[in-house]
């Protein structure tokens, strides 16, 4: 900190007065020495790289294939195609239509990375590792499937013969 004159106070420098910046030189006309610029080369043609021969397709039928596939091959596949990716896998090989038709879920699936189900499966089911927290979250998710599904025992059935049409329904 400073006084400056007429009793100013200043801790960087002369107040009221800016700091000095030298002006950059014109360099405009400036050349650069023969030893220093870049030499001219003369453009080389390029060795052409052989063009790839195009494959030629098996003699074997998409169709044999297709046939060829195990029943446990049919079932992985049928889990997954849903319409959206049956309806994409048509348009790239129409031969698959049969397959796809017959294959395909009614409904679109949710697909989820693996890590994201062991997370979410060791946060919210525990157990000793995680593929027994995963075992536990799929089981939780199949009972919650059935549960779902259940149709009411014959015993807890309500009967037929109640006339409900002498219930008062008007609201007090």
């Amino acid at each position: 900190m400073a006084i400056e004159t007429g009793n100013k106070v200043s801790t960087t420098g002369l107040v009221d007065k800016k700091p000095f910046t030298p002006k950059a030189p014109d360099m405009s006309r400036m050349k650069v020495p023969e030893s220093m610029q870049p030499k001219r080369v003369q453009p080389q043609q390029v060795a052409q790289r052989p063009q790839p021969q195009p494959k030629e397709m098996p003699s074997e039928d998409l169709q044999t294939k297709i046939q060829g596939l195990t029943d446990e091959d049919k079932a992985v596949l049928a889990t997954v195609l849903s319409p959206s990716v049956s309806n994409v896998l048509i348009k790239i090989a129409p031969d698959l239509t049969p397959l796809l038709e017959e294959s395909t879920l009614p409904e679109e699936n949710v697909v989820l990375p693996v890590s994201v189900v062991k997370t979410f499966a060791t946060k919210r089911y525990g157990g000793a590792d995680e593929r027994e927290a995963v075992e536990s979250f799929i089981a939780d998710l199949a009972s919650s499937q059935e549960m779902d599904q259940q149709t009411v025992p014959p015993e807890t059935e309500q009967p037929e013969d109640i006339d409900y049409s002498s219930i008062d329904t008007e609201l007090v």
